[in-house]
Order: C-alpha cells, then structure tokens, then sequence
C-alpha cells in the first residue's frame, strides 16, 4: 500500500480506506492490525476503530532505523477477507 515515515515518540492514526475500489457494496464486519515484526521497543498498536468502509489504528513506539510492516485484516459481511499492509520506518526527526 504505502511506505511511511515515523518517529519513535509520535502517537499516529494510520487509516485504510476500503472503499476505494475494494468493497464493491460489501462492508466491514471485523478488522485486526498485526505488526511484524515483534520486538521489545517495537511500533505497538494503541487503539483501533472501525467503519463499514475503512478502519483506523493508533500506533506507537519503534526503534530507530526498524522497518514494521504492518496489516489491516478485514472480514468482510459477505466472509471475504482481505489484506493491506502498511510498510512503516521509524526515524528521529
């Protein structure tokens, strides 16, 4: 999906949107944000929110020079489910 920048101190919402070409009509019906990899210091997810068409997280924390990938799985209301990840830098800035 992306490559982001972040700094280890920053609290920052990261949203996928889902309604961008991916549902066809179909809605959220659950949603998980993993982290790889884990590890001590590590981004951390601190929150999460959900809609019919996109979900958000909160995340934290990370080690400097660390890259995180970091996924949206969603379980769609027809049982689909699909991916996204987020490929994430942690940097001082």
């Amino acid at each position: 999906m992306g490559f982001y920048l972040k700094d280890p101190g920053a609290r920052i919402d990261y949203t996928v949107d889902w309604a961008a070409g991916y549902l066809a009509g179909d809605t959220i019906a659950a949603s998980a944000w993993i982290v790889a990899p884990e590890e001590a210091g590590g981004i951390a997810v601190d929150g999460t929110t959900s809609e019919p068409e996109r979900a958000s997280a909160t995340l934290e924390g990370g080690v400097p020079g660390h890259v995180y990938r970091v996924t949206n799985r969603v379980t769609l209301a027809s049982g689909r489910i699909e991916e996204r990840t987020l490929s994430i830098r942690v940097d001082e800035r």
